[in-house]
């Protein structure tokens, strides 16, 4: 994730004039859709039926190639991805059938989250039975200790001002050797990276997936957790089990790699935590160095979700420790001086 630069005359004009010759429209008009932690931009025909969607990826910052890759995979595979009209790939324009103003998670409550989360599953499903390429980026153990030392480097050292000395470094240092070392087990699939209700659509056939470029190789449990405990709304416990068991119970049938209940239970308990502390350090650098703020009023959310499964492992109580006499101190100094 990475922060947006100023708006360009240029690249305005340049986009419009791709979607009014595409299009075959000389007086079409552009409104901003939606915008997403990258660079990446979206932006709606006005007056036009049927409505299109244009993604603006300017090259320089953020190369549309991956997107392609995975999108074509994805369709490839049967899952349903948003459809590709017309793209220039060089300029780094795209148009797209236009899936409407809502994502899943605008229309989620409730009463029709149990619906809604089997129609992702399904999606997830058949996501998880693409064999992925041999050249994709795998998860492997560099990679997910980068992500999680973006917890102490941005959310403890930078957004706390915390210090850890030689001992608490070591501390979290083996913490992390442990999530890794349980993640690397576990069998292998294609991993969206962030499978969650506001990267999907309500389509009729769908939903659709979005936000799909950054996908690699690696643990069955990682999307599936990531869709029950989502950044941005959190359910009681008792749902997310009842969820959990049902991916699995369809996991199984549909012939993926899964393993017994009990052990992808834990499973998804680990990976989830190594995703926690990392969204935790994403929120901070998204403010730090971004100028993001807002994401870091869910921060308590991912602490909620740590708090829940910490208790369950033993060999984690060192971490539990740190966090209840170090940092959890720091966080509420920070927000009365705030």
């Amino acid at each position: 994730m990475s922060s947006s630069p100023p708006p360009s005359s240029n690249r305005e004009h340049e986009r419009l004039q791709w979607a009014r010759e595409v299009l075959r429209d000389h007086d079409l008009e552009l409104v901003r859709a939606s915008t997403d932690a990258g660079f990446r931009s979206y932006w709606r025909t006005r007056d036009v039926e049927p409505s299109r969607i244009v993604m603006d990826s300017p090259p320089q910052l953020e190369d549309v190639r991956p997107w392609l890759r995975i999108h074509a995979l994805l369709d490839a595979g049967g899952v349903r991805v948003p459809r590709l009209l017309v793209q220039d790939r060089d300029a780094g324009f795209l148009l797209l059938e236009d899936l409407g103003g809502d994502t899943c998670l605008q229309r989620l409550d409730a009463g029709n989250a149990d619906a809604m989360f089997a129609a992702a599953v399904g999606q997830l499903l058949k996501l998880q039975a693409i064999a992925p390429p041999a050249d994709l980026p795998t998860y492997d153990a560099a990679m997910l200790t980068r992500e999680l030392r973006l917890f102490d480097e941005w959310f403890l050292g930078r957004h706390l001002g915390l210090v850890m000395d030689a001992r608490e470094q070591e501390l979290l240092a083996d913490a992390y050797r442990q999530l890794v070392d349980t993640a690397l087990a576990q069998p292998q699939v294609l991993v969206h990276r962030d499978f969650m209700p506001r990267n999907l659509m309500p389509a009729v056939d769908g939903p659709a997936v979005l936000d799909f470029q950054d996908a690699v190789r690696g643990p069955v449990a990682y999307d599936p957790l990531s869709l029950f405990k989502d950044a941005f709304v959190s359910w009681p416990q008792a749902r997310i089990d009842g969820w959990l068991n049902d991916y699995h119970a369809r996991a199984l049938a549909a012939g993926l790699p899964v393993p017994a209940l009990a052990r992808f239970r834990r499973d998804a308990d680990w990976i989830g935590m190594q995703r926690h502390l990392k969204v935790i350090g994403i929120f901070a650098r998204l403010q730090h160095r971004d100028g993001k703020p807002k994401y870091l009023a869910d921060v308590p959310r991912f602490f909620a979700y740590l708090d829940a499964v910490l208790p369950r492992y033993p060999e984690l109580a060192p971490l539990q420790a740190l966090i209840e006499s170090r940092v959890r101190p720091a966080m509420a100094a920070r927000q009365t001086s705030a």
